[in-house]
């Protein structure tokens, strides 16, 4: 488990992101997703991330230092924001930035809702991360809001539709944010990533 997290920085654009100076591992999903949620758990703390009933809220890139070595960055949702469209064109030109030139970005945690069959708006997001050589890991988020088995069913959906243009399937997890669900896998998962 992580034993410190602190706010470091919002930026608006890469060129403005802190030094490179240790790992970044990232968070993106579609937005009210509930990636602000899933980073107050992993961290520990309530109101480390600020989480919103508004889907877009995040519309940074939100930096936060984990035991003073490693960051932990929370990046604009995709899609839904309310927002003009030249704002979000602005987002995932950002995003788009971040993910392919951040040099010290070691994984991106993509955020899927569990209650929901598999969304083309997260299949194309994916599709782009292969394309563009980032690697990722999936988790499905809410999984207290309904039976463990509908979450798994709505997974093994998801892994079918990606099974027909993927040759192997990124890591996989099952979280919830309100129970707790998952926290332990997730973060030893990280750590191992972070020891390599």
């Amino acid at each position: 488990m992580f034993e410190k997290a602190e706010f470091v920085i919002s930026s608006p654009s890469l060129e403005k992101c802190p030094e490179l100076t240790g790992a970044e591992i990232a968070f993106i999903g579609r937005s009210n997703v509930g990636k602000s949620s899933l980073i107050n758990m992993l961290a520990g703390q309530k109101k480390l991330a600020k989480t919103s009933g508004v889907p877009g809220k995040t519309q940074l890139i939100n930096h936060f230092k984990i035991d003073e070595q490693w960051y932990l960055v929370d990046l604009p949702g995709y899609g839904f924001a309310k927002s003009s469209k030249k704002n979000r064109k602005a987002w995932a030109q950002m995003i788009e930035d971040y993910l392919g030139l951040r040099d010290n970005l070691t994984i991106v945690f993509v955020l899927v809702d569990s209650r929901l069959p598999p969304q083309k708006i997260d299949l194309e997001f994916i599709e782009w991360c292969g394309e563009n050589a980032i690697p990722f890991a999936l988790v499905f988020t809410k999984a207290d809001k309904q039976s463990v088995n509908k979450g798994q069913q709505n997974i093994a959906k998801f892994k079918k539709v990606m099974l027909q243009s993927w040759e192997a399937l990124p890591p996989i997890f099952l979280t919830s944010a309100e129970s707790g669900y998952g926290r332990e896998e997730l973060s030893r998962y990280i750590e191992g990533i972070l020891e390599n």
